[in-house]
């Protein structure tokens, strides 16, 4: 392939990838695992020794010697969730009272359908080394409640989108042993909105006279990934993958409405540049793959997230305010099984199921993101549409456990919420690969 069309072919899917990218909801914390068509259909199993297709850049660079010639892999998934919540019983009030229910209503559903493309292109520089390219969005959120809901002076929209550019390398030492890294310049958006009870905060009536305050930014930053990749004479596959984390510095500005004459001095209302430090997290993954004939092919991966970097989401304002909300997450893990049969020359038929811890302390959830553990069901398929295009099918359902929430917010005017949340996604996946 000539180095012209190559270069032409990643600068058409960059721009396609980075003009349709949008925020995910509910993944583990804010974290997406649809990288890949073929890694929703075995819930994410043997991601790290697959290199099934070029997401292969994504999961472990190392398994793109799997790859022959040049591979292209352009991915979109649809992420449907369905949020409720059942409030019972949240009130406001000045710190010790007298308390007064919270007014409005639970909020619609405010997990919002969303659609997240991938772009990954494969190359040979050498027999032995492989170049590869990545488009993707590892990290996304979005929720956003009706405007008179009752938890609204904690959250009505939250929305993080997220770019990830990821050139790599991978070195195949022998048929045994290959090894794999990669660049990741990583882009995120951060826009987030809530109501002011200025009724309260004025010394009047609470919940007479709402306001609003929203906070924006963006940042760049840099990160890297490693792997390996491991043959067996057994017809067995180890993968080992690590993910850095990435420290994001976001800059914005915080804005406010219809802030009354009496609090318009005040600087905690005024309209301010401001910035947020955010340590997305490092992960690591294990995966095997093993083939059992030339049909079978069973599938596992564990993956370790290190969330308890985010502690406490704070802004500060350029002229010396500061918001803090706690979050005290912990780290997690991913667990996973899967299987692929190739029942026929064309058709793969694939299957798998996992258990994703969230991060989230049931002491600490907010509105924002009300994550919980959830179970994973999948299904999918890979069709040969001719000898070098191929397609594939998944589909993926998230059973996720119901959640509390009892966040108080008393010293800051955003009264005390309290109720149940339930919640499902289902997720379809589409996949094209091209072969050079």
């Amino acid at each position: 392939m000539k180095k012209t069309k190559f270069l032409y072919i990643s600068a058409a899917g960059l721009a396609a990838v980075l003009g349709g990218l949008a925020g995910g909801v509910f993944a583990a914390g804010f974290a997406l695992n649809e990288q890949s068509g073929s890694g929703v259909g075995v819930a994410f199993a043997g991601s790290a020794a697959s290199g099934e297709d070029a997401s292969t850049v994504f999961y472990n660079p190392a398994a793109m010697v799997r790859i022959s010639g040049t591979l292209l892999s352009v991915g979109v998934h649809g992420v449907i969730p369905n949020l409720t919540f059942n409030n019972q019983g949240s009130f406001t009030g000045p710190q010790g009272g007298p308390f007064v229910p919270l007014t409005g209503g639970n909020g619609g559903d405010p997990g919002k359908g969303l659609v997240v493309p991938n772009f990954y292109l494969v190359t040979d520089i050498t027999p032995n080394i492989k170049y590869g390219f990545g488009a993707s969005a590892p990290f996304g959120l979005h929720t956003q409640y009706n405007g008179d809901w009752v938890g609204r002076y904690q959250a009505l929209k939250s929305e993080l989108k997220s770019y990830n550019l990821n050139p790599s390398l991978a070195y195949k030492v022998n048929d045994q042993v290959s090894f794999g890294a990669g660049f990741n310049a990583q882009y995120i958006n951060a826009n987030l909105t809530k109501a002011i009870d200025f009724g309260l905060l004025s010394g009047g009536v609470s919940q007479s006279a709402d306001g609003s305050v929203g906070v924006s930014g963006h940042s760049w930053a840099f990160g890297y990934n490693l792997g390996a990749l491991f043959q067996f004479p057994t017809d067995t596959r180890i993968g080992l993958a690590y993910r850095s984390m990435v420290h994001q510095t976001l800059e914005g500005s915080a804005s406010f409405t219809n802030v009354p004459a009496a609090l318009s001095a005040d600087p905690r209302f005024a309209n301010s540049k401001m910035t947020a430090a955010v340590t997305l997290p490092d992960s690591a993954s294990l995966s095997a793959v093993q083939e059992i004939g030339d049909k079978w092919e069973l599938m596992s991966d564990v993956t370790f997230t290190r969330w308890s970097h985010f502690n406490q989401l704070a802004f500060v304002l350029a002229n010396g305010q500061t918001s803090v909300t706690t979050e005290n997450w912990r780290n997690t893990f991913r667990g996973s099984l899967g299987a692929s049969y190739r029942y026929s020359d064309s058709l793969k038929l694939r299957a798998g199921a996992g258990f994703d811890q969230s991060p989230v302390r049931n002491a600490f959830r907010t509105a924002a993101i009300p994550d919980n553990h959830r179970k994973i069901l999948a299904a999918g398929a890979n069709y040969k549409v001719s000898k070098v295009d191929s397609v594939d099918f998944a589909y993926q359902h998230l059973f996720v456990n119901d959640s509390s929430i009892n966040n108080n917010q008393l010293a800051t005017g955003g009264g005390q919420l309290t109720g149940n949340y339930n919640l499902d996604v289902n997720i379809l996946s589409l996949q094209y690969n091209h072969e050079f």
